[in-house]
């Protein structure tokens, strides 16, 4: 079966256009909602959940800022079956507390196009800033696998080593998912029909829809933020993993954090659904110190 169009490598290097995507109160609560907070019990993370609790005021989860910056990921890179595409890492530096509702300006560029085998891995950086104040708010980093796309004889790409501490994790978090948690998740913007369609899904090799890479993501973040940062969103640092293996929505994840006895401020973590399969690997995580008061 042939490719009409391969891979688009001239947008290597190339920034792309600005964009802008604005966000409400409500899409962070939403947000916050669709990666679990308050799942299991409504009276926890209401800081995230809710804006008008008595004493509460609402924060924003880290993770969302991966939103603020996503880039298009398959906009120009080439004539190929969209179900044949899959996250495959995702890393981000917060650099302030998000606001509870703003507009983000983002600019987007394709790093590099990897030559896999049997895929291609597009990796694309984002900076996103306050659109009225040009203060700087995350930048991302994504990758996703084109399977069928490799084979095109180019450079495999950068390894960067992680190893699994061999110990036993110094955190430990499980979280259930919602077998409906797709359909929420994807009030965020992920609409996605990998996530919800059997019949697309079945295109893309699996047995039923399967969770969004970033709702597992989201999860995550949430058990980092609490685990290592006290839950105040100001002491997130940064976070990257990549994704392994696929979620399904109902599936219980377990995120293992190792905090190494010489890197104060910096965290290795794994998620893996309730069975030890591995979902995010290679995990890493920095943050902030508690504040001195």
């Amino acid at each position: 079966m042939g490719v009409t169009m391969p891979l688009n490598h001239s947008l290597v290097g190339i920034p792309g256009q600005p964009a802008e995507r604005s966000w409400t109160s409500a899409d962070t609560l939403l947000y916050a909602v669709g990666v679990g907070a308050g799942l299991g019990d409504p009276l926890r993370e209401l800081e995230f959940t809710t804006e008008n609790s008595e004493g509460i005021e609402q924060k924003v989860l880290p993770t969302f800022g991966v939103l603020i910056a996503q880039p298009s990921r398959s906009q120009g890179l080439g004539d190929f079956d969209r179900a044949q595409i899959v996250h495959a890492e995702q890393a981000f530096e917060l650099h302030r507390p998000l606001p509870v509702e703003g507009t983000a300006r983002t600019v987007s560029t394709v790093t590099g196009m990897y030559d896999k085998g049997s895929g291609a891995l597009v990796v694309t950086e984002s900076t996103a800033v306050d659109a009225v104040t040009g203060e700087p708010l995350v930048t991302t980093r994504s990758g996703v696998f084109i399977r069928g796309e490799g084979g095109f004889s180019g450079d495999r790409g950068p390894s960067r080593p992680w190893r699994r501490p061999d110990r036993p994790a110094d955190h430990r978090v499980l979280l259930e998912t919602h077998p409906g948690q797709a359909l929420l998740y994807r009030l965020s913007g992920d609409r996605n029909p990998l996530h919800v369609d059997p019949k697309f899904a079945a295109r893309g090799g699996f047995i039923r829809p399967i969770l969004h890479g970033l709702c597992t993501y989201g999860f995550t973040g949430r058990a980092l933020l609490h685990a290592l940062c006290g839950s105040d969103p100001a002491r997130f640092g940064s976070m990257s993993g990549r994704f392994s293996r696929p979620v399904l929505p109902g599936d219980t994840l377990v995120v293992s954090i190792w905090v190494p006895e010489a890197g104060e401020g910096e965290a290795l973590f794994q998620t893996a659904t309730g069975d030890g399969t591995v979902v995010i690997d290679h995990g890493r995580m920095t943050f902030r110190p508690a504040p001195a008061y």
